[in-house]
Parts: structure tokens; sequence; C-alpha cells
């Protein structure tokens, strides 16, 4: 018999604190695409319910102290492990060692003092270590001997001292690819201290050490192509001393930002990466930054250029003029306020320039001289107006930046000449009005971003010229106002987004969307959308876009019930994604989503939703994920009649399920993540099936499930509602049985063992219990008595009674007497007979043979005599004995031997020869009174032991 869920949860519950739960119920982690994420969950220790098979586990934000090998016993599949943000202190050796599979390992920014010995220990596929931020100062001789397939290291941030901490590092890692100790205490750097490791170094950064000399006298890093190597917390120039031009020959990118080294250093510098550097960053340089530029403008190879935060203001026409052979140039965050009209003169081959986060209050003439420039960045500026002369001639230019300034008016004369251009940013700004600037150029721009403007109404044809455009970004606007014709022209775009507007019904009914065939992605959120009525739309507002694949129409800023018409989804019959979420619904008609039979994604949270009819998810048998969280919903029953079988992902959060039933988790057979964060539980039997599910189910996840609260009844409200032990609910049925089975055993046993020893017993008792039952029902009966005795004898003894008792005491003494065979009323049951004819006469007389003895009528008739002996305290009964009857045989009758040593009793066989005395006996006995005596009248009395 198999057990009740109530039992299968109970057994789990005991023993849940023992062995880890092999489902997917977790202590504040989730399991998403394969991956455990426990970040931000105040943990601290690993967590052990953590199924063996993840390939990802993120531990980061939590309190972690320490990290034991009894952290992570079997993950044999894992590949990534973060424990960034902790406040780990301590790793002991093998602490990683059953990670056989682990790939990348993150420690960022803990307490880390010391590397241990063996500490990363069978970690031969790791790949990736990052472990900056950090305090490590002494590193083992072992902590990176197993780390035979390590290809990046990042122990930046932490306090190294020596080069040689680096080379106990580098010799056990012969295929590591990139090093980064920036921001350590490193003070020299020697090559000498390396010349035993065979090095496969491409990245070294170097960065932010206190870096006083730099001396490489061997061929260390023969595959160098990435060095970082520059310095802030330095007073002095570091000292350059690089033996041979051809040990950094391989460098490409060089990033010497915040060094300082006299001019002859970073002339020998520059001569080692003459003829490979490709890209130079030299951000915060201090001293001689012309002369710096220049230098480095001299290596033929160099076409990446960024000089950050060096702090240049005025650009004039010197300062670049050597840089004739750079392509990209980053002058960002310069405080650059102008910039000479000759400025880039020199730069013929310059194809992009960021100008972003300076002081320009215009677009500077310089860069119209650029004639092959393609990318322009004059993003966070103090540009507030522009002019029809700003980008002429730009005709390369593919991409244009300005957003983040302060620009207020548009016209088309501002882009006419970027006939090329593909991505236009003008959001941040403050345009109130487009005056159709983009209705007939910028024929190749695929992407236009308008949002956080102050736009208020998008005119008829505004955007007709953008024939290739694919997206649209008019979000935070102030738009209040669409036009039939508004989007006209734009027939590739894929995206727009809306939100945040002030676009209303009236708004989307104009037919503003129907020009947008092609459109993906539609974003209405933070809107004033509100239809007062559920009734069909003649003309649904989206009904020709047949490919729009993703429909948001979430929020509203204002309250107020609303409804959705029954076809306001009509045409969308690609539509995949639907959010619909705070904008007060009241109900959802059971058509709505007939038009969408593919969509997988639904989102009706934050509404004031009546209980949903089934019928209305019979349309999208496909539909994956549910969101209904903070919705007005009492139950989840509709889910039962929903046919939901393909859902996989539920998130029902703050809502009022006090119950979650089996039938409603079982219409889900594919469900695999459940979210029941914030609801009301009630903790009793009514959720015992629930709590045994959430525990033991191995497919879905519930996630948070061990913070669940009870809120009913209230001797339980604020616990947990795992913590409720519905040991009370279960009804073990193998328990049942087994009692069951066992009782009626002994049952049986007893019934055989009183059979065969106690039957006589049995059924004299089971007369008197009956003479009982009679009895009571006769004992108020006052009816007067019909006879003065009633005759109870045996059939045998008949001719005794007939020839003998009836004619003296009829006949001669004219007593008037009851019997059976005269006197019972046909047609009633014998025992009614029986029972009538005791009560209806004074006294009975009791005529005692062995045949008496064995029979049943003469029993019964005994027994309801003497029942009504000792329960009236009537004298009622005579005993007339025909034969001599030895005491062994009275032994059985038990009341019939009490009735003997208390009553009157006569012996006919005693009396034969003088049978007078014994008819006059019996007329006495028949004229007593029926009131009791302690010593009644005895005549041959036969001594009873």
């Amino acid at each position: 018999m198999k057990p009740k869920p109530s039992l299968i949860f109970f057994l789990v519950f005991s023993i849940s604190f023992v062995l880890p739960v092999q489902g997917f119920l977790l202590r504040g982690c989730k399991i998403s695409y394969n991956i455990a994420i426990c970040e931000k969950s105040k943990l601290r220790t690993v967590p052990r319910d953590i199924p063996p098979t993840v390939t990802g586990f993120d531990l980061s934000v939590n309190h972690l102290s320490r990290i034991q090998p009894s952290d992570f016993p079997h993950f044999p599949l894992l590949l990534r492990l973060d424990l960034n943000y902790n406040n780990i202190s301590q790793v002991d050796s093998r602490a990683f060692a059953n990670l056989t599979s682990l790939q990348k390992l993150n420690l960022n920014n803990n307490k880390v003092a010391r590397l241990q010995e063996n500490v990363f220990k069978g970690l031969n596929n790791l790949s990736e270590l990052r472990i900056s931020n950090n305090r490590i100062k002494h590193v083992a001789a072992t902590s990176f001997e197993s780390l035979t397939s390590l290809k990046f290291l990042d122990i930046s941030h932490n306090k190294l001292q020596k080069v040689s901490n680096v080379h106990l590092i580098l010799q056990h890692l012969p295929r590591l690819q990139e090093l980064v100790v920036k921001a350590n205490d490193l003070k020299t750097f020697d090559s000498r201290e390396l010349t035993n490791s065979s090095l496969e170094l491409c990245v070294l950064d170097l960065s932010k050490n206190p870096l006083k000399e730099f001396r490489v006298s061997a061929d260390v890093f023969p595959n160098l192509t990435r060095f970082y190597i520059g310095s802030s917390s330095s007073n002095k120039p570091m000292m350059w001393d690089v033996r041979n031009t051809t040990f950094l020959r391989q460098v490409s990118r060089l990033d010497i930002s915040e060094l300082q080294m006299s001019l002859k250093d970073m002339k020998s510098l520059f001569e080692g990466v003459n003829s490979s550097l490709t890209a130079l960053k030299m951000n915060a340089m201090k001293h001689n930054l012309s002369a710096i530029v220049n230098m480095s403008c001299t290596v033929p190879t160099m076409s990446t250029l960024q000089f950050r935060r060096n702090n240049l203001k005025f650009l004039s026409p010197i300062f670049f003029k050597l840089c004739v052979n750079v392509t990209e140039l980053d002058i960002a965050e310069n405080r650059i306020g102008s910039i000479s009209d000759n400025a880039f003169t020199s730069l013929d081959s310059l194809r992009v320039l960021c100008l972003s986060r300076n002081k320009l209050s215009w677009v500077p003439p310089a860069a119209r001289s650029i004639r092959s420039l393609s990318k322009l960045d004059l993003s966070t500026n103090n540009i507030s107006r522009l002019e029809c002369h700003d980008f002429a001639n730009m005709t390369r230019l593919t991409e244009l930046s300005l957003y983040q300034n302060s620009i207020s008016a548009l016209r088309e004369c501002f882009f006419k000449d970027l006939v090329r251009l593909q991505v236009l940013r003008l959001q941040n700004n403050k345009i109130t009005k487009l005056d159709l600037t983009f209705k007939r150029i910028l024929p190749n721009l695929k992407r236009l971003h308008l949002n956080g403007n102050k736009l208020t109404t998008i005119q008829n044809l505004e955007f007709r010229g953008l024939q290739s455009l694919l997206n649209l970004s008019l979000h935070f606007n102030e738009i209040k106002s669409l036009h039939k014709e508004s989007f006209d022209g734009l027939t590739s775009l894929t995206d727009i987004q809306l939100q945040n507007n002030a676009i209303t019904m009236k708004d989307v009914n104009t037919g503003a969307f129907n020009a947008l065939t092609n459109l993906r992605r539609l974003d209405l959120s933070e809107n004033r959308i509100k239809y007062d009525k559920s009734e069909k739309l003649p003309h649904p507002p989206f009904s020709k876009l047949s490919h729009l694949e993703e429909l948001s129409i979430p929020g509203q800023h204002y309250r107020g019930m609303s409804n959705l018409p029954m076809n306001f989804l009509q045409g969308l019959t690609n539509l995949s994604l639907f959010r619909v979420r705070n904008i007060h619904l009241q109900s959802l008609h059971k058509d709505t989503f007939k038009y969408t039979p593919k969509l997988e994604r639904l989102d009706i949270s934050a509404n004031e939703l009546e209980l949903p009819n089934p019928q209305l998810f019979s349309p999208i048998p496909n539909l994956k994920s549910l969101y209904i969280s903070r919705t007005t919903f009492q139950s989840l029953d509709f889910l039962k009649y929903a046919n939901l079988t393909a859902l996989e992902f539920l998130q029902a959060r703050k809502n009022q399920y006090s119950v979650i039933t089996e039938d409603v988790m079982r219409a889900l057979p594919a469900l695999t993540f459940l979210d029941f964060q914030g609801n009301s539980f009630t903790c009793d039997c009514d959720n015992a099936w629930f709590l045994n599910w959430v525990e033991t189910d191995k497919q879905t996840q519930v996630y948070d499930g061990y913070n669940f609260e009870c809120n009913y009844p209230e001797d339980f409200k604020g616990q947990k509602l795992l913590s409720f032990d519905p040991k009370s609910c279960s009804v073990d049925i193998g328990f049942i049985w087994f009692i069951s089975t066992t009782c009626s055993t002994i049952c049986f046993m007893l019934v055989c063992f009183t059979y065969h020893f106690m039957r006589w017993q049995l059924v004299y008792a089971y007369y008197l219990f009956v003479a009982w039952l009679f009895d009571t029902k006769h004992r108020n009966k006052q009816a007067p008595n019909r006879y003065d005795a009633f005759i109870s004898y045996n059939n045998q003894d008949e001719q005794w009674v007939i020839d003998e008792l009836l004619p003296k005491l009829e006949g001669e003494q004219g007593w008037k007497l009851c019997l059976h065979h005269r006197d019972f009323e046909p047609g009633r049951s014998i025992l009614d007979n029986i029972t009538d004819a005791i009560y209806g006469s004074r006294k009975t007389i009791c005529v005692i043979s062995d045949r008496y003895l064995e029979s049943e009528w003469c029993s019964r008739e005994i027994q309801a005599a003497s029942f009504r002996l000792f329960d009236e305290q009537k004298d009622v009964l005579i005993l007339v004995f025909l034969e001599e009857i030895p005491s062994y045989r009275l032994a059985p009758y038990h009341r019939m031997r009490k009735i003997l040593k208390k009553k009157t009793y006569l012996s006919w066989p005693k009396t034969r020869e003088h049978p007078e005395v014994f008819w006059e006996k019996l007329r006495q006995a028949l004229k007593s009174t029926d009131v009791m005596e302690d010593n009644g009248i005895l005549l041959n009395v036969q001594e009873i032991q």
C-alpha cells in the first residue's frame, strides 16, 4: 500500500536536517539555467542543499568568512564559482579539491592575507582565477602548483612587495597568458628574478605599483602583446632599463597612464615598441604633454591614441601635428573649452574622434576639416545650439553622439550632409520639437535615440525620411499626442520605445502604429492608456502588426479601474511576450488571447483582476511563463482547468493564496520554477500536501521556500511555513492495516478459545441479555394481571402438567393459569408471547427437569421471570422440580443457583407419597403476596452446594 503524501512529508521533514535536499528547495538561493544564484542572501556558510548537477555557483555579496574542503564536497559539473564580495579571510588547503571541472574562480574583494600550501589543489582544469582586492602579502611555494591549465590570473590590489612573489606564481603556470598584478606594493621589477620561468605571457599589467626601477636584461616576455605599466603613487620618475630594444618587440597595446619618466627613458620605451605598437593610452600625464604626444606619434604603426584627464583646456594646431597615422583619437575628460580651427589639420587618417565630457559650447569647426571622420562623440558637453554648417561635408560620418547636452531645437539642415549616418544619439537634451527634421534626410540611419527630451507631440510624417531605421527611442519624453501618420515611412522599424510618456487610449486608437508593419518590439509602459469597457473595438490598434513579438503596456500615472477590450490584441499572431502590469485591470475577457496563439510569456501582475475564467488560457497552450504577482486572486484554483501543460515558470508574489492544493500543482506538469514570496499561508493540515511537495519534488524549484511565513491561525502567525509539523495530519495506511490485522487475529483467537472452553456459558449469557432487554421493555407497564400463574415447562413434561398440575390448580383450587399451547396469541413472536405471559401473570411456575434445563425457550422463560424477580423485587417465581437433579448439573446455571439459595422451591419426587402436602404448599405459594421475604416457606428443600 502506497503511503499518503502527508506521510512522505513527515519522513522528509524529519531527516532534512541531516541530509541535503535532493530537490530544488534552496535556502536563499535559486537555480537559473543550471546556475545556483545565492548572491545577497546574507549567508555565513556555504549552503548544503545545492544540487550537485549545477554548472555555476554564485555566492557573491554574502558574509562567508572561511572556505573549507567540506564546503564543496561534490560538484562534478561545476564550471564557475563566484565568491566575490564576502568576508573571506582564510582559504584552507585543498578547499577546492573536489571541484575537478572548475574553469573559473572569483575570489575578488575579500580579506585573504595569505595563500596556503596547496590552496588550489585539484583545480587542474582552472583557466581563470580572480583574487584581486584582498590583502595577500604571502604566497606559499605550492599555492599555484596544481593550476597547470591557468591562462588568466588577476591578483591586483593586494600587498605583494617583491617580484619573487610573482615568480612563485609564474613558475607553476606554464600556460598563463594574462597576468594582472596592478596596485600592489612592487617597488622594483627585475627580470633576473624570472629567468627560470618559461613564460607565454601575452598580457602583463603592472600599473598602479610604486615602481622605481624597471629592468629587463633577458628576453622573458617574447610573446607579450599588451603591457600596462602606469603609476600615480611614485613622486619620482621611474628608471627604465631595457637592455635590448627587441625585448618588447611584440607589444601592440601599451598603457603608460600616470607614468613619470624622463624624456630620455620615454624615448627608449617608444623605441622598444617602434615596430609593433598600435594602441597607446597616456591618461593623466603630468608634464611635457606636447613633447610626449609628438614623441609617441613618431611610432609609425600607432593608430589609436587615448589622451584623457590631461587638463588640456585649449587644443592648439601643434599638439597633434606629428600624429599623421592616428586613426582613433580619444581626448575626453580634458576640460577642453576651445579648439583651434586647425587643430586636426594634420590628422588626415582620423576616423574616430572622441571629445566627450569636456566643456565645449558649440561643435568645433576643426572637426569639419577631418573628411575621413566616421565617428564623432560630442556627448556630455555644454552645447546648447546647433548650426546648419556644423556637420557640413561630413559625408563619411556613420555615428554621431550629441547626448547629455542642452540642445533645445532641431532643424532639417543640421544633418543634411550626413547621408551615411547610421547612429544618431540625441538623448538627454532639451528638445521640444522635431520640426520635420527627419522627413527627407538620413536615408541610412538605423538607430535614433531621442529619449530623455521634452517632446510633446509626434506630427504626421515626422520620420518619413528614415526608411532604414530599425530602432527608435522616444521614452522619457512628454508625448501626449500621436497622429494617424506619425510613424509613416518607418517600414523597416523593429523596435520602438515609448514608455514613460503621456500617451492615452485616444492616441493608441488613432492607427498611428499601422505603418510599422515590421515591428518586433513595442513598449508603451508607464503611459495613460485606459479603457473603460471591455467591449469589442471597431478598429483594434495593433491589427496591422502581424510581426510584433513583444508588447508592453504596464503602469499608468493615475488611479481608477480599467478594462481591456476583448479584441485589443487582434492581429498579433506572432506575439510571444505580453506585459500588462499595473494598469488597474478589472477583468480580462475569455477571448482576449484568441488572437495570440504563439504567446509564451504573460505578465498581468499588479492588477485588481477578478478570478479569471479558465477558458482565458485555452487559446495559448504554449504559454511557458506566467506572472500574476500582486493581484486580488484568492486562490489558484483556476489553474486546474486552464490546461497550461507547457507552463515552466510561475511567479505569484504577494497574493492571498493561503492554501495550495494538490490538483493545482498536478495541473502544471512542466513547471520548473515557482515563486510564492510574500503570500499569507495557512499553517494547518490543508497545506500538508503542499509542504511535502515543496521539499521533495525534484522537478520544480520553489524559490525562497524556507522563508514562506504563516498568517493563519493566530498561534502560528509570523512563523515559517516549513516549521509547521503536520504529523497530526498524517494517516499511515500501512500502520492502520497492521493494527487492524493484529486486532482481527487476536479477536479470532479469542472467539475460538471462548467457543471451545466456554460456549455454554456464552449461550447462557446471551439468553440472559435477551431476557434483560425484554424486561427493560416491559418493566414500567402497569397493566392488571390476566392470569394467576404462567406455567413454564418443557413440551416433553406436558403430560404431567395436563394430568396432574392443571386439574389441581384450575379444577380444584380455581386458579387461572396461562399455558403456551393454549393461551399464546397466534402470529406473534414466541419471545413476545413469553414476555407478555410472565408480566401478565402474578406468578410464574417453572416445572424443572433435565429436559427443561436443555430447552432454549425454557431458559428464556426462567430468565425473564428471574429479571422480574430481582429487578422489580417481587415474589413472582415458584420452582417445581419434577426430578432429582444433582448440583453439578446446575453449575452452569448461575442465576438459577442464586434463586435456589434464596427462594422456595418444591420437589415432586419427595412428596409423591404425600401429594396433598405438595398441592397445599403450591396453593399457599400462589396465594402469597408479591412482597419479597428473606425466609420463604421451605418444603422438601434439596441442599444446594
